[in-house]
């Protein structure tokens, strides 16, 4: 049986902000935190070693595989800052092309730095996709 790699753990959110070399990075991941913490009502909480996830729920896709995850996240990469969010429909779409310089993976935004991007429309798409998970996952709150 399939188990998934990442997943809530004890870490500190703050040491592993902490330990982020580059200054930038460091003070973008901060303010992050600040408005995944206002936009979902969530405390954060490390997923894996490098995510920082807030809420939480469990899916079923149709082929039967199921796990835990988080509602919304981000990580502090070397290279990007990974923005985890639930974009399923035109709202995301309208919302992404206001958010500034992005890219977009299957599940994931890009961002160089918080600078390159309206913080207005990135809160918006984090309540978004809080409510998007919620709907496709309405029994399934953790």
């Amino acid at each position: 049986m399939y188990e998934a790699k990442t997943k809530a753990t004890d870490q500190s959110v703050m040491e592993f902000i902490e330990q982020i070399d580059h200054t930038q990075r460091r003070e973008d991941a901060y303010r992050l935190l600040e408005i995944f913490s206002d936009a979902t009502g969530f405390n954060a909480v490390m997923w894996g070693d490098s995510m920082i996830g807030f809420g939480a729920y469990r899916y079923r896709y149709a082929s039967g595989h199921e796990g835990e995850t988080f509602l919304a996240g981000f990580s502090p990469r070397k290279a990007k800052i990974s923005l985890y969010l639930n974009l399923w429909d035109s709202q995301s779409e309208r919302l992404l092309e206001g958010l500034g310089k992005h890219t977009r993976g299957k599940s994931c935004v890009y961002i160089s730095k918080l600078a390159d991007v309206d913080l207005e429309v990135l809160k918006e798409l984090i309540v978004l996709s809080v409510k998007l998970a919620k709907e496709k996952y309405p029994d399934h709150g953790v």
